[in-house]
Parts: structure tokens; C-alpha cells; sequence
């Protein structure tokens, strides 16, 4: 994946440094946005203010009602969907510039499963939810692994939340280690845990396309934990 910068030109806007129409005269291929991360017309600024003509596709997927929409709302906003509200119809679409990150937060509802499918293949990772309080989410977990293998590239980033946490441990964690991807609960309502979900993922990507080939590799489920064992002492 490239990180090539934006050329600044005149009035502090970003400009390509050649036009599309003289790419195409020259017979040089010109980037659009066929895979939903390189937007040559859309910057991506990285934390450090420099501008990047890339972005990682992040897509949370799970069942309707599991708290997608008011976990992508927590992170973006700061705030929580207090109320009833409607459901996402098809594919909702964020940018976290500060993490260089794309979120697009799908239906769950069957009837736009087939729609969710065709976005999969480009996700760069999958945050898939399930609702603590709501055993039938839980137990569709596999299902919809099943269907992430199926439809998304081999190396997608997987992590596992659940969602709605409102005790310290929620009754299924006991059983989540045959799944075999990093898992952690999080609260959409409270904020517990919604920001280290989001920076775990992209630490995981942002090391994967930056790493050397001898590097180690970026562990994702040790990081969490540790992040979270750190908070939990800073709160006792």
C-alpha cells in the first residue's frame, strides 16, 4: 500500500501534482476508488497533519439491534443513540481521519445481507458485534464468521465485541476462545472500551503495511488486554 502525499498547491488546497486528463494522454492508469481506500480527491490526514491519498476500510458487521450504529456514534461523536431509532438500511459511511481510518456500519437484517457481501472483499478489517444481553446474537457468532471467510480477502483483521456490556464480565465469555480471533466487550452506552477497539485495529493494520520483514509481528489480543489491564488499575 502506497503513502504517497498530496501536493499543496496554491491557497493551501491539495492538488495532485499532474491533472487526471494528462495521466490519461500519457496513457498512465488513473486511481479511482475501485476498492474503497485510495481517494485521490479525498485525503486522508494521519495524526501527525500530514495528508495521505489512503485509508484503511474498517466495516462493523453483526445482527440487527447488537449496537453497531451506536458504537460507530460513541467513537465518532462522543456521544450515545439515547432513545429508540431507526435501523441502518444497507451501508452507513464515517471517516476517522485522526486514525486514518474508513467505517462503514452495514444492515444486519437479512435482507441486506447481500449487499453487505459486496462490500466485504475490500475490508481491510471486521469489528463484528454481538449484543451481551441477547444470547441469539451470540450464538449466530459462527455464522457469521462463516461468512466473513467466505466473502472477505484471507488477511482481514477480525476482532470480536461484545456489545452492551453492563457488568465486568458478560455470561458468554467463557466459551468466546473457540472462535480464535481477539475479542473484547465494549459499551456504546458508557464509552467502555469503544475507542481501544477502534485504535487496536488500526495499530494492527498501521503495523502490518509499516512493519519490517524480520519485525514481530503485531500482537492484537496482547495489546488489548494490556491496555485494558491498565485502565482497570488507574480505576481502582
Amino acid at each position: 500500500m502506497s503513502r504517497k502525499k498530496a501536493v499543496k498547491g496554491k491557497g493551501g488546497s491539495n492538488t495532485p501534482s499532474s491533472s487526471p486528463n494528462s495521466d490519461k494522454e500519457k496513457g498512465k492508469k488513473v486511481p479511482t476508488q475501485s476498492n474503497g481506500v485510495v481517494h485521490p480527491s479525498r485525503p486522508s490526514l494521519s495524526s501527525s497533519g500530514e495528508f495521505y491519498d489512503i485509508a484503511f476500510k474498517v466495516m462493523l458487521v453483526g445482527d440487527s439491534g447488537v449496537g453497531k450504529t451506536c458504537l460507530l456514534v460513541r467513537f465518532k461523536d462522543g456521544a450515545f443513540l439515547a432513545g429508540s431509532f431507526i435501523s441502518t438500511v444497507g451501508i452507513d459511511f464515517r471517516v476517522s481521519r485522526e486514525l486514518e481510518i474508513h467505517i462503514w456500519d452495514t444492515a444486519g437484517q437479512e435482507r441486506f445481507r447481500s449487499v453487505t457481501h459486496a462490500y466485504y472483499r475490500d475490508a481491510h478489517a471486521l469489528l463484528l458485534l454481538y449484543d451481551v444481553t441477547n444470547k441469539a446474537s451470540f450464538d449466530n457468532i459462527k455464522a457469521w464468521l462463516t461468512e466473513i471467510h467466505e466473502f472477505a480477502q484471507q488477511n482481514v483483521v477480525i476482532m470480536l465485541l461484545g456489545n452492551k456490556v453492563r457488568r465486568k464480565k458478560s455470561i458468554y465469555s467463557f466459551s468466546l476462545k473457540e472462535f480464535g480471533v481477539p475479542f473484547m466487550e465494549t459499551s456504546a452506552k458508557s464509552g467502555l472500551n469503544v475507542e481501544l477497539a477502534f485504535t487496536a485495529v488500526a495499530k494492527e493494520l498501521k503495523h502490518r503495511e509499516m512493519k519490517e520483514p524480520n519485525e514481530p509481528k503485531f500482537q492484537l489480543q496482547e495489546y488489548v488486554n494490556k491496555e485494558m489491564k491498565g485502565v482497570g488499575c488507574c480505576r481502582s
